[in-house]
């Protein structure tokens, strides 16, 4: 089994930072040079910790809101639960369809341009499957913010500087055309594609592709190019902790202290469900466990529940909404 070392961490983050680096540039800032870099990323690959490059896209910026549904089963055998799954993954603009273990059982996340759209989609879901709901809520997406992947490296020393982009729904939108779509869904799955393996694919020359990107960087549609790492091959775990408070004048603190620390990678925010909703990448379940501790004591006044929960199974991940 291979083991990384403190130089594949900070190749690891770098690429995080942005993937479309060159081996050169990655180099420079990690103290090898770049045909060393080459082969580390290999070598990476091959070892399955990094899975992919991918494109962190605002679709608020494309006009779309974001609305989450968990559900609860009841009366449900395997039958049923796999014709619920695939209604949920055939649905043209269902970005997330993931089993959960925890309170709720199911995890949609989907785009819509109105609420109206959202209202029909709903109201067709309940008329097919409503008996087998024991419980459902539906939520909103109002912000997100994204940080580095600060846990890859001990002891990084700005923990005040660690956002790389914050995404909110409102505000005027993008309109892009379907080039530019068909770009961004080959760049949010492989971000780390070369300018001449996009042209070709797009029937463009490389400078109008890096035209492109470069529009769709300014205009926040593009946020970030990352890198996707298994955890689990540098044991380490990912929990999504909601946070409900009592006191909603201490949400900025609670938020505050978050963001410096090295586990913190999301931050959501919505209506619907909890206060705060962070995702963490820590060890193990028991050091969540003294994080969720350290945060009830430090901000006892204004929490009223802690909880948190577990992917079992991602059936659906599609990158961008159905646009054209």
């Amino acid at each position: 089994m291979y083991k990384i070392d403190q130089k594949d961490r900070k190749i690891l983050y770098e690429l995080d930072l942005n993937c479309r680096q060159s081996n050169a540039q990655i180099g420079k800032k990690v103290g090898l040079k770049r045909d060393v870099v080459a082969y580390r990323i290999k070598k990476l690959q091959e070892e399955g910790i990094i899975k992919n490059y991918y494109a962190v896209i605002n679709t608020f910026k494309l006009g779309y809101n974001v609305f989450r549904i968990y559900i609860n089963f009841q009366y449900v055998n395997q039958e049923i639960k796999e014709e619920i799954l695939q209604y949920f993954i055939d649905y043209k603009n269902s970005w997330v369809v993931a089993s959960i273990k925890s309170e709720v059982d199911l995890s949609v996340v989907i785009w819509v341009k109105d609420i109206f759209e959202f209202y029909q989609f709903w109201d067709n879901t309940l008329d097919k499957f409503e008996d087998y709901f024991e419980k459902f809520t539906l939520s909103i997406y109002i912000l997100s913010e994204v940080y580095k992947k600060s846990y890859l490296l001990s002891g990084e020393t700005n923990q005040n500087n660690r956002l790389i982009c914050k995404m909110n729904c409102g505000g005027k939108s993008v309109e892009i055309d379907e080039t530019d779509y068909k770009l961004l869904n080959e760049l949010a799955v492989n971000a780390r594609a070369p300018l001449i393996e996009l042209a070709d694919i797009l029937d463009l020359s490389s400078q109008s592709v890096n035209y492109r990107i470069k529009n769709l960087i300014k205009n926040n549609v593009i946020e970030a190019f990352r890198v996707n790492i298994d955890l689990s091959k540098l044991n380490l775990q990912k929990f999504k902790v909601d946070i409900h408070l009592k006191d909603h004048r201490l949400k900025k603190p609670i938020f505050d202290y978050l963001k410096t620390k090295s586990y913190m990678e999301f931050m959501n925010i919505t209506i619907g469900w909890a206060d705060l909703e962070p995702e963490l990448v820590v060890k193990n379940f028991d050091e969540l466990m003294k994080i969720l501790e350290e945060i009830n004591s430090k901000f006892s006044q204004a929490i009223k529940k802690q909880s948190f929960l577990i992917i079992d199974d991602f059936h659906k991940i599609q990158c961008m909404p159905d646009i054209f």
